[in-house]
């Protein structure tokens, strides 16, 4: 009996040999929608909304917006609603969309490998200051979020982003999203393959192609040849990491079916090998497996991870080599460990040139319009051209001068961006939160910063790497699970037996080669004014038993419950 939406049994492991018949695969002839989200794209293409935004949405107001588009089709433009103001994470998962949307918008620019000149910075700047309130963060996916973005300023924010070549096409939706790339590509001296052409050229064939604008789910991909592994290439979708091969030279190891959320999987190495020139081939086989074989009927189970945890990296390759590729890929080795264990560019370093690049650390990627037009403006007056977005919410200056580096470290401290941050500056990372986001439960940023503040005063000695990953709820947009400290937000009780804001706690997560979930101690959870008073506890503790050399991960694992309580 295959498995429908009347009996969702059919679904469970025993039935798995029949999955393929009642998932909603396309592969297998099911085309039929099995839920609503299925319906809305089947009835009309994301992308065909942006023409109705510009015509009658931008014109007639919020109110005139279709339910599909406003809470569906318009996410393939990078838009989502907010939260609207006042309403306690306590009613998150009760009130009905309508009663949490309020009249404003995210609006996510999409930047593709973190690339960015110094004019598209500036023009995101003054795009914030104008439309969007100040507001304008980093994420932990080289984009660019604003906030309070009205549905009449739309078409004049996409004509100013496009008048310099960026764009919010596909920045959300079921969709390939924003494609990581190393920040450093093509400039780092110790770079094993430049993935740029890759970037540029799976840019030109997917991004705002209708072949690919209907898929299960989003689709993220990373490409980095930095021996730095920086694009978190373990929790992707599909993902391709430099390596050497050692009859074929430099080229890309690939790897499937990584991502968070509730059902975390660590991407699979399919053990093949990859040029560059290959990488868009391999990529689009990988997505057009993903929209052919990916599972439609539940939302929950419509990411590739699960897809790829049914068929084993075996099988997947197989399916991309007989279907897609129609030819074998050359078997490769595994990436290297990397010799350092941050990942970020942060601070001064020397490009391949003799130049150098400046990486500096915002609080929790939270700055703001007028912020990043004055990096614009210190870019270009020490010399420099080009700007990049990390993967940790960091950002760099490329191309300077030896003798322009320490103007611009000192420049940056200024404005409070600094080169030379602390464990706990360089290491916390924070989602949107309950300020915007209609999903959290709880505040994530503003209690990120105040943290940094409190761990600095109490722990200024403490020079370990260290990561702090702080999520408004439980679908890990800031990597809580593979944080040193992860922090899911959730409604916990206080000492008085009052609901009040807190965490479930994650210790010893990691990404690299020793990549691995945190620990969840039973009933470990802190309020959000007892965080400073764990979290110091807990590293002091750390300080005291571990051994030499010892990663806070190695330790976390291995430590008794008490230590970590």
């Amino acid at each position: 009996m295959a498995a429908t939406p009347q009996n969702p049994a059919a679904a469970t492991p025993r039935r798995k040999v029949s999955r393929h018949r009642g998932e909603g695969q396309w592969a297998a002839g099911h085309f039929t929608p099995l839920n609503g989200n299925e319906q809305f794209k089947k009835d009309d293409d994301g992308l065909n909304v942006r023409t109705r935004i510009e015509t009658i949405y931008s014109k007639r107001g919020f109110d005139s917006i279709d339910p599909n588009d406003l809470r569906g089709r318009m996410r393939w433009w990078g838009l989502y609603t907010q939260r609207k103001p006042g309403i306690d994470g306590g009613k998150t998962a009760i009130l009905e969309p309508e009663e949490l949307d309020d009249k404003f918008f995210m609006l996510r620019v999409r930047i593709d490998g973190g690339r960015l000149t110094t004019e598209q910075l500036r023009v995101i700047g003054e795009i914030s200051q104008e439309f969007a309130r100040g507001t304008a963060d980093i994420t932990d996916r080289q984009n660019v979020q604003y906030h309070w973005i009205r549905i009449e300023d739309v078409p004049e924010i996409w004509n100013r982003l496009e008048a310099v070549g960026l764009s919010t096409t596909e920045a959300c939706g079921d969709t390939p999203r924003t494609i990581l790339g190393s920040p450093v590509a093509g400039i780092a001296e110790d770079e094993i393959v430049d993935g740029t052409p890759a970037v540029e050229e799976i840019h030109r064939r997917i991004v705002g192609n209708p072949a690919f604008s209907n898929l299960p789910r989003k689709f993220k991909t990373a490409i980095s040849g930095s021996p730095l592994l920086d694009v978190a290439h373990e929790i992707n979708d599909v993902a391709f990491v430099g390596v050497h091969h050692p009859e074929h030279g430099p080229g890309f190891d690939v790897w499937v079916g990584g991502g968070l959320s509730t059902n975390p999987k660590i991407g699979v190495r399919l053990g093949a090998w990859v040029p560059v020139d290959e990488v868009p081939d391999v990529h689009e086989g990988v997505v057009s497996i993903f929209r052919d074989y990916g599972y439609r009927r539940l939302r929950n189970r419509a990411r590739l991870k699960f897809l790829v945890a049914d068929w084993g990296p075996e099988k997947f390759r197989q399916v991309l080599e007989d279907e897609y590729l129609e030819r074998k890929l050359v078997d490769g080795p595994a990436p290297e460990q990397p010799v350092e264990r941050w990942r970020d560019h942060v601070g001064v370093h020397r490009q391949k040139d003799g130049r150098f690049y400046v990486g500096f650390a915002p609080r929790v990627g939270r700055v703001d319009g007028a912020t990043l037009t004055k990096i614009a403006e210190l870019a270009e007056a020490h010399g420099s051209g080009r700007v990049r977005t990390t993967v940790e919410q960091k950002m760099i200056v490329l191309d300077v001068e030896e003798t322009q580096v320490e103007s611009l470290v000192e420049a940056l401290e200024a404005l409070d961006l600094t080169a030379r941050p602390s464990t706990f500056r360089r290491g916390t990372m924070a989602c949107t939160g309950i300020e915007y986001c209609k999903l959290a439960i709880v505040e994530t940023k503003q209690r990120g910063s105040q943290l940094i503040d409190e761990l600095e005063r109490r722990l200024p000695e403490f020079d370990e790497p260290l990561t702090i990953n702080i999520n408004g709820c439980p679908n890990a947009c800031a990597r809580i699970q593979v944080a040193d400290i992860g922090l899911k937000g959730q409604l916990v009780l206080d000492d008085q037996g009052r609901q009040v804001e807190g965490y479930q706690v994650h210790l010893g997560g990691a990404l690299g080669l020793e990549a691995g979930f945190g620990r969840k101690v039973r009933g470990l959870k802190v309020t959000s004014d007892e965080l400073p008073d764990y979290v110091e506890r807990v590293l002091k503790r750390f300080q005291d038993e571990r051994e030499e050399g010892e990663r806070f991960a190695t330790w976390a694992s291995r430590a008794s419950e008490e230590a970590l309580s």
